[in-house]
């Protein structure tokens, strides 16, 4: 065995870093300057889910599954992010919603169980990471997680779930489609509404997964509430950030944008070290996540290049 390396697999951050569709933009600047002052202090006002961040159960829902109120980002262990992880590697297409067959067909790839899995962390390489960046690509188009997903993850037990996309969820399960309070229903590079490019593209019943009246009017209450009824239990909309919600819900934190050098690690495993802010009350943080890894089981690629804002 070689000797432990350290792989970053964090997004840089600036104020030009690629952020979701109705977030503000960071402002960072100056309190002190070396010219003026002799230090250098800045300060930086951000949405602390931008780039390469964590989710805590507050940030989705107001009560789990036990029926307690949803947790807080300082009332989660000190290590809920950390531990022995290992990087699946997902085979998918664009816009592709990822099921457990896509997962069971990673850990085969992988030479791991499932049932191996339980109290690991377990990174996703879908190869969006390498797509960061302020574009319809990356946010709108992203392959993703849902509920099928998110009940594989509670099913196997483990501990997080890191992914290199724009979200838990595939980008239709979030507020980018009809889901929540929010919803955007946002424009594709068509012009039209993404809901109306999806459902062209890959057909209605397959639209309908995202949408709660569609998939009731498609399948029926009782198939809807087979699916989605335990959300629905605990007073949570079914189609609206299920993954998440399935994982925060359980126990299971996520960890989002997961990217720098991922794809050194993809396929193996390693010790993930990812630690938010210790903020009270809040609903997820900014972390910077690194592998510690033998270096001989490091993969053979380049190092990542940034190319947005000022990289």
């Amino acid at each position: 065995m070689g000797k432990k390396v350290f792989v970053d697999l964090t997004h840089p951050f600036s104020a030009d870093i690629p952020r979701w569709p109705y977030f503000v933009k960071p402002v960072i600047d100056s309190m002190h300057t070396l010219a003026k002052g002799g230090v250098l202090t800045q300060r930086i006002d951000c949405v602390q889910h931008t780039g390469t961040h964590c989710d805590a159960p507050r940030h989705v829902m107001e009560k789990e599954f036990d029926g307690k109120r949803a947790r807080y980002t300082h009332e989660m262990p000190v290590d809920a992010y950390t531990g022995d992880a290992i990087c699946l590697e997902i085979n998918c297409g664009r816009w592709e919603l990822i099921t457990s067959e896509h997962l069971e067909d990673a850990c085969k790839r992988a030479n791991i169980k499932p049932e191996e899995l339980e109290g690991m962390i377990v990174c996703l390489n879908t190869g969006m990471h390498r797509k960061f960046d302020d574009s319809k690509e990356y946010y709108h188009y992203s392959c993703g997680t849902g509920v099928d997903a998110g009940k594989w993850f509670v099913k196997h037990k483990v501990k997080c779930v890191a992914m290199d996309s724009q979200a838990l969820d595939h980008p239709l399960h979030t507020a980018m489609g009809t889901n929540g309070g929010t919803a955007l229903n946002l424009v594709g590079s068509s012009g039209r509404p993404i809901t109306v490019e999806y459902a062209e593209q890959f057909g209605e019943e397959a639209y309908a997964e995202f949408d709660k009246e569609k998939y009731i009017a498609l399948h029926g209450m009782d198939k809807y509430m087979e699916k989605f009824g335990d959300l629905e239990e605990i007073g949570c909309w079914g189609t609206w950030e299920p993954c998440h919600k399935q994982m925060l819900g359980h126990g299971i934190v996520g960890v989002e944008n997961l990217g720098g050098d991922l794809d050194k690690v993809s396929g193996k495993r390693f010790r993930f070290f990812c630690f938010p802010i210790r903020w009270y009350m809040g609903d997820g943080s900014m972390v910077r996540c690194v592998a510690e890894i033998d270096e001989d089981d490091v993969n053979d690629v380049p190092e990542r290049v940034y190319n947005y804002g000022g990289f």
